[in-house]
């Protein structure tokens, strides 16, 4: 796998974030698997509202390095047929997901989530196996 493009979720930078070691955390796993990753600007948003004062500095330098992809016209068509059948499915999740699951579908990319409960029931969408 050389340098495949996928879009990592919040849960993964979370993660990386709250690691004390952050070779053992996800996206550090993924990288030395080959990837390259990109963020979604709705996971851009939720970084920054739950960001405290003493974590903006740590954010600001990690997401200023990262590609982010816009929440477009594209993405939102998309998210109304995710929710769309989601609905069918009496499967809803919440919107910032679902605007996530959408950015990563108007790009055709897999996506890699510490929270698979969220994404598994989008059909289209192809979730990256953790290492």
């Amino acid at each position: 796998m050389e340098n495949k493009m996928i879009l990592v979720d919040t849960s993964i930078l979370i993660e990386l974030f709250r690691k004390s070691n952050k070779q053992n955390a996800t996206l550090i796993q993924l990288i030395r698997l080959g990837y390259s990753f990109c963020i979604s600007a709705v996971t851009e948003y939720e970084i920054y509202i739950g960001t405290t004062l003493k974590q903006i500095d740590f954010w600001n330098q990690f997401l200023n390095k990262i590609p982010v992809l816009p929440f477009d016209k594209n993405a939102a068509k998309i998210a109304v047929e995710i929710n769309k059948e989601l609905k069918r499915k009496r499967k809803l999740i919440d919107t910032a997901d679902l605007f996530i699951a959408a950015t990563d579908l108007s790009q055709n990319l897999p996506i890699a989530t510490l929270n698979r409960k969220h994404f598994e029931n989008i059909d289209s969408l192809l979730l990256i196996e953790q290492a």
